[in-house]
């Protein structure tokens, strides 16, 4: 359906996001229950990341911005090899996964993992006056509150607010990042890229569903299509066109 509605009607895509979504959910467990250094050494190949430094030297921290997209799990463990991060979490559905998830978000000084609610935001800011790095689900649907609603593939989807309040209250540079799987078990290539610059007149949400989708068309088959994007959170007033 969501496939459908973005104009990606290929049966050959269907197919093949299916599959990556079935290695989604295999390579997780894996990756949470592996050390640091064996997790990092699965990046074969980095893209960019000499923006992630040079956005470090303005001091202001950097925040890591990664859709769920590829192997969204490698991106912040990755960065937690090269810097300090602070990474946002909600509990998975599945109860008895948040103790491994947890775990596998939480590498010492490394990696810290917080809940996604006002205690979190706060370790968030305070990770950013550190000059340490903080990583946010940019596509996750927020509460009520929380978001507004901006198109997202022609559809109006409940977009989060945080990543721009920070932003602009904090001066860190965002980066959109990715761990791109390659093919055969032969690891991931991560990229990482500034913020694309705003169009005339568009708004800082509208700008950030625009640089997710740009992303997302360059390796469709590996965005999670079956998340809910367009769900309406408990308490949200449905946007007009539905």
């Amino acid at each position: 359906e969501n496939l459908d509605a973005a104009g990606l009607v290929d049966p050959a895509l269907r197919r093949a996001a299916v599959a990556e979504m079935g290695k989604a959910a295999l390579e997780a467990p894996a990756i949470w229950l592996r050390p640091l250094g064996g997790v990092a050494g699965l990046v074969v190949e980095a893209r960019g990341w000499n923006h992630v430094e040079e956005g470090m030297k303005r001091g202001r921290g950097v925040i890591i911005a990664t859709p769920h997209l590829g192997c969204w799990e490698i991106v912040g463990q990755y960065v937690a090899s090269r810097m300090p991060i602070t990474v946002m979490y909600r509990p998975p559905k599945i109860r008895a996964l948040e103790a491994v998830m947890r775990a596998g978000r939480s590498r010492g000084a490394a990696m810290t993992s917080v809940p996604a609610d006002t205690a979190g935001v706060r370790a968030m800011l305070k990770a950013l006056r550190r000059g340490e790095a903080i990583g946010v689900l940019p596509d996750q649907v927020p509460g009520v509150g929380e978001g507004e609603w901006v198109p997202f593939f022609g559809r109006p989807a409940y977009t989060m607010t945080l990543l721009a309040r920070i932003s602009e209250k904090t001066g860190a540079p965002v980066f959109l990042c990715l761990a791109e799987r390659l093919p055969r078990g032969q690891g991931y290539r991560f990229s990482a890229e500034p913020m694309p610059a705003a169009q005339a007149s568009e708004s800082p949400l509208r700008r950030l569903n625009r640089a997710i989708e740009q992303m997302i068309l360059r390796r469709p088959e590996q965005y999670l299509w079956a998340y809910n994007r367009y769900k309406v959170p408990a308490g949200v007033q449905p946007p007009a066109a539905l």
